[in-house]
């Protein structure tokens, strides 16, 4: 009977192997592509940062630009500015925005932030872009959505960008390679866990 098993289960294992052999062989094109990890589930930001990790791996330079966090420094800033030859990190907000309740200077400091991100949306020499929480800056309109846009698409051709944060513009998932929605099933903050160092921060 486990043989039986065994030998549909490779049969089956042969047949995926040939339609997924063929569909690698047919994506051929090398080209820097945009992703976008928005929805309101945990894990967008850290996805982002394990992606700069793995860029780092491969040899790329990587730049980071987090449009609303800044106030308090994470874990992931702490540790990758040890590597200063690899990543260039810029946190430039101010915290989120219930906190710092001025739109006028969250919208200062995201068009400054934006100012960053273009210098490396136009170098050829960083192989991969974070952007974390720009998503949130478009949402409450603190950076045109256009004028990002048009920045993205002039960007170097094998330059990798990675766009963090909730309600993600419709426009910005259209010009996306890339886009994933993280939903939530289950948050520990709604059974009153408070925000862990490691985990959240």
């Amino acid at each position: 009977m486990s043989d039986d098993i065994n030998e549909r289960h490779r049969v089956r294992m042969e047949r995926k192997k040939a339609i997924i052999d063929a569909k690698i062989a047919a994506a051929d094109k090398q080209i820097g592509i945009i992703i976008v990890n928005t929805g309101n589930g945990k894990g967008k930001s850290s996805s982002a940062f394990g992606m700069a990790i793995r860029a780092m791996g491969h040899g790329m330079k990587v730049g980071v630009v987090q449009f609303i966090k800044g106030a308090l420094q994470t874990g992931e800033e702490r540790f990758l500015r040890r590597f200063p030859e690899e990543i260039s990190f810029h946190a430039m907000g101010e915290g989120y925005t219930w906190e710092t309740q001025n739109r006028e200077r969250d919208i200062a400091k995201a068009q400054l932030a934006w100012e960053q991100a273009k210098l490396f949306l136009a170098d050829p020499e960083i192989g991969l872009v974070v952007f974390d929480e720009l998503n949130i800056a478009l949402k409450y309109k603190y950076l045109d959505v256009d004028t990002v846009i048009n920045d993205l698409l002039a960007r170097p051709a094998l330059q990798h960008v990675v766009i963090t944060g909730r309600g993600a513009p419709p426009e910005l998932i259209e010009i996306a390679d890339t886009v994933t929605e993280m939903d939530v099933v289950k948050h520990a903050f709604k059974a009153g866990i408070g925000a862990q160092a490691g985990t959240e921060w």
